[in-house]
């Protein structure tokens, strides 16, 4: 098994167990160079909130897009457009991804902005 069956194999487990709870969830993705973060509805139909590094009012406070303080800027953004949205509760997807690193930093900094999982 290589290194992307291994994700998609956590991110199935992990998924299955969310819908089990039926929560609306904080998705994330990230790629070598940027990192991305989606609120979804808990039916999985709508995205009620979405940040990146590659948006214009991220990518022009940072001077480099993949790395750890890039992530925790994303966190902090989701984290606003998710309240102002009216979610302040969620679980956490990570895709299948190590909660270690950017991850980390993206759940920390939304955890630090006031919203909950």
């Amino acid at each position: 098994m290589d290194k992307k069956q291994s994700r998609m194999k956590r991110a199935l487990k992990l998924r299955s167990k969310i819908k089990k709870l039926s929560a609306t969830r904080l998705s994330i993705h990230k790629t070598a160079q940027h990192i991305y973060a989606q609120i979804i509805s808990a039916d999985g139909t709508t995205t009620l909130a979405s940040a990146s590094t590659t948006q214009a009012e991220i990518k022009s406070t940072l001077k480099n897009t993949g790395n750890i303080t890039a992530a925790a800027e994303v966190g902090k953004f989701i984290a606003q457009k998710a309240i102002s949205a009216g979610v302040s509760e969620v679980a956490f997807d990570r895709s299948g991804f190590k909660y270690h690193g950017r991850v980390k930093a993206l759940a920390d900094a939304a955890r630090e902005a006031g919203l909950k999982f």
